[in-house]
C-alpha cells in the first residue's frame, strides 16, 4: 500500500480560538504542525503519496508545503468548498484512489500505532476495509468479535461496543461503490453495510500511544502539562532558536521556535507558538500563546 488520505478539512471548533489562524492539523505540537507527525508515521509504514483535504484557511496548507512534497512525500491537495465529511471526502479524491487501496489517518490524532502492522494485516485478509480499534479509551463504538467489527454504535442492533475506533483504517477501491457522489455524507454507513457483509475488520491497535488532541485540556496534556506522558519526552521543551533573556524563568512549558521571553517573564505550564513574544515581567500559567501580538502582563489560562 503506497497511498494514504490524511483528514485534514475539519474546522477545528474546539480549539478555537487557536484554530482562527491555523487550521487543526497544522497546530504546533513539540514545535512543529501536527500533520508533519502523521506524515512522518505514514513515511516509516511505506506510504509514497498522500492526499490532503482542506477547508478551513486552506492557503495555509499551501505555505506549509509549498513544493507540494514533505521529505520524500508527494502531497496531492484536494480542496473542498463545502465541508463533504469522511464519506464524502473519500468519494471526492476517487481521481487519486485510481483503483488502488489507501490508508485513512485523522488529522487531529498523535500516535506511534503500528499502521506497518495494519496494513499487512488488511492485504492478508478478504476485508473491504479493516480499522484500527482499541480497548481503551472514552468512546468504545466498535462491536468486535474476533477479528471482525459487527456493529458501530449497535446501529445494526447486533452488539454494544467494546473498542475505540481510532481514525485509522485501510479501504479497498471498492469502498467508493458504497458513496454517493456529490454528497456530504459520513463514513460510517459504507462501514455499517460492511459489518453486516462480514467485510469489515479490526486489527488490534492497543500498542503504542494515540491521542486525540481535539480539545484544550488534550493539546495541552499531550505536551506533558497537567498529565506527563511519554510522548515528545527526548525533545527540547525550549527550542534551540528561542531567545530567553537574563531572569526569566520557565517551568514545565514549550517555547517555541524564534519566540522571545523577556527578563523576568515567570512562564508555567504553558506553551509558546513558533515566533511569539513574552514581554519582561509578564506573567502566564496554563496559557496557549497563539497570536503575533506581544503578550504583556499576567495571565491564567488563557489563549492569548
Amino acid at each position: 500500500m503506497k497511498k494514504a488520505f490524511l483528514l485534514g478539512a475539519g474546522l477545528g471548533t474546539r480549539l478555537r480560538p487557536m484554530t482562527n489562524t491555523a487550521p487543526k492539523p497544522l497546530v504546533p505540537v513539540f514545535h512543529r504542525p501536527l500533520a508533519t507527525h502523521a506524515l512522518d508515521h505514514l513515511a516509516a509504514a511505506g506510504i509514497e503519496e498522500v492526499a490532503i483535504n482542506t477547508h478551513h484557511l486552506h492557503k495555509e496548507w499551501e505555505r506549509a508545503f509549498p513544493k507540494g512534497r514533505y521529505q520524500a512525500l508527494k502531497l496531492h491537495f484536494f480542496h473542498e468548498k463545502d465541508l463533504l465529511e469522511t464519506g464524502g471526502g473519500i468519494k471526492n479524491i476517487e481521481s487519486f484512489i485510481a483503483g488502488d487501496p489507501i490508508l485513512v489517518y485523522n488529522g487531529d490524532i498523535l500516535t506511534n500505532i503500528r499502521i506497518d502492522e495494519l496494513i499487512a494485516s488488511h492485504t492478508a485478509s478478504e476485508n473491504t476495509a479493516t480499522l484500527a480499534a482499541r480497548t481503551d479509551g472514552p468512546g468504545q463504538h466498535l462491536a468486535v468479535r474476533g477479528s471482525q467489527i459487527i456493529d458501530i454504535r449497535n446501529m445494526l442492533e447486533v452488539s454494544e461496543g467494546s473498542h475505540q475506533f481510532t481514525g485509522i483504517y485501510c479501504i479497498n477501491p471498492e469502498v467508493l461503490e458504497l458513496i454517493p457522489a456529490n454528497e456530504k455524507v459520513s463514513i460510517i454507513p459504507a462501514f455499517l453495510i460492511l459489518a453486516g457483509q462480514g467485510k469489515l475488520g479490526a486489527f488490534d491497535a492497543d500498542a503504542g500511544h494515540w491521542l486525540d488532541l481535539g480539545t484544550r485540556e488534550a493539546y495541552l496534556e499531550t505536551h506533558g502539562i497537567g498529565a506527563p506522558l511519554e510522548t515528545g519526552k527526548d525533545l527540547e521543551p525550549i527550542h534551540e532558536t528561542a531567545r530567553v533573556e537574563v531572569g526569566a524563568t520557565i517551568t514545565n512549558s514549550w517555547i517555541g521556535p524564534d519566540c522571545e521571553v523577556g527578563r523576568d517573564a515567570d512562564i508555567t505550564d504553558s506553551i509558546l507558538w513558533p515566533g511569539t513574544v513574552v514581554e519582561a515581567g509578564a506573567s502566564l500559567t496554563n496559557c496557549i500563546v497563539h497570536s503575533p501580538t506581544p503578550v504583556e502582563g499576567s495571565h491564567s489560562n488563557a489563549d492569548l
